[in-house]
């Protein structure tokens, strides 16, 4: 399809009068945009909201093992934080005591026992605190009729809305919350169990040297990792695994295992291996309400910005 002008202007009139009419489509949609920014900045506000450390928004989750009695418990979660709950085991690799057939471990309540602390929700909770700051910018301080500088703008917000969504996710990889003690911190959600497991101090009784718990998000569930550990030395690990690779190269049964059985860590400051793992999740409504909205953000952040890279003629980049 094309399209005429009647009476025929010069080419060069022509040329001009196109480009005004771009600049006066960049400027609508600009005005636009802003109503745009408006609506993204309530709808931020709210996944804020849903992930502030109030009583209002505890969420109290009930974990437990499917077709087994392995581990079965309850944790309450309020902003960040894990702050009360207990767990029972039930593991054949974890001595029972003598006066119960579980071992049972709860939350420490005194006052200098180290916190659990969820990592994804404080990357989530930050990014989010970018992403006002960018809508505070492109709406007061900045200059809402520069399409350039908008467009930037609206780039940085994308990148902090997948930050705070991929962190609820739990990507990239198998992110492990560190554990933090009265007098410091660690946002790094990367860390993986061996570095990053809770504090023996963090339960009631005390975790035994053998027991590394673990907690994190994944997919807006809270994931509860449960590992029994063995000190070994390197020759008789070689041995032990050099015996195992020839009896079922004889024909032997292959003993049913987990996925880290065959490898070894360091475990506070000790080669260790995992001789159990169990692994629970619980959705949590808070943070499925609240990655949901960032998504549905997401979507009507990137409307606008295709949008605007048409009218700026950047449909091709990123």
């Amino acid at each position: 399809m094309s399209t005429a002008v009647w009476p025929p202007i010069a080419p060069d009139q022509l040329e001009r009068e196109l480009e005004l009419s771009r600049q006066r489509e960049v400027q609508w949609l600009l005005t636009s945009l802003q109503d745009t920014l408006k609506s993204l900045k309530e709808g931020l506000e709210e996944c804020a909201a849903l992930l502030a450390p109030s009583d209002e928004n505890a969420s109290t989750l009930v974990l437990s093992t499917h077709r087994s009695e392995a581990l079965k418990g309850f944790v309450t979660r309020i902003g960040t934080r894990v702050v009360k709950g207990s767990i029972t085991l039930r593991l054949p690799s974890l001595p029972q005591p003598k006066d119960r057939p579980h071992n049972l471990f709860t939350i420490s309540q005194a006052p200098q026992a180290p916190s659990l602390v969820l990592a994804q929700i404080t990357t989530a909770r930050n990014a989010i605190a970018s992403c006002l700051d960018v809508v505070d910018v492109s709406t007061y301080t900045g200059d809402p009729a520069n399409a350039n500088f908008i467009s930037g703008q609206l780039q940085l917000l994308d990148e902090n809305l997948q930050e705070a969504r991929n962190a609820l996710k739990g990507d990239p990889g198998p992110l492990a919350a560190p554990t933090t003690t009265a007098g410091g911190s660690s946002n790094n959600i990367n860390m993986p169990w061996f570095d990053n497991s809770a504090e023996e101090a963090s339960f009631e009784p005390p975790l035994p040297g053998t027991l590394a718990v673990t907690t994190s998000i994944a997919d807006a569930a809270l994931r509860l990792e449960v590992r029994t550990l063995e000190r070994v030395h390197s020759s008789s690990h070689h041995k032990i695994s050099f015996r195992d690779q020839l009896a079922v190269a004889l024909g032997g049964a292959r003993t049913p295992t987990h996925d880290e059985a065959n490898e070894t860590f360091v475990f506070r400051g000790q080669e260790v291996k995992v001789k159990e793992k169990v692994r629970v999740e619980s959705q949590d409504p808070a943070l499925m309400a609240a990655m949901a909205k960032l998504g549905a953000l997401e979507r009507t952040l990137g409307l606008g910005r295709r949008a605007l890279g048409v009218v700026m003629g950047m449909e091709g980049e990123d």
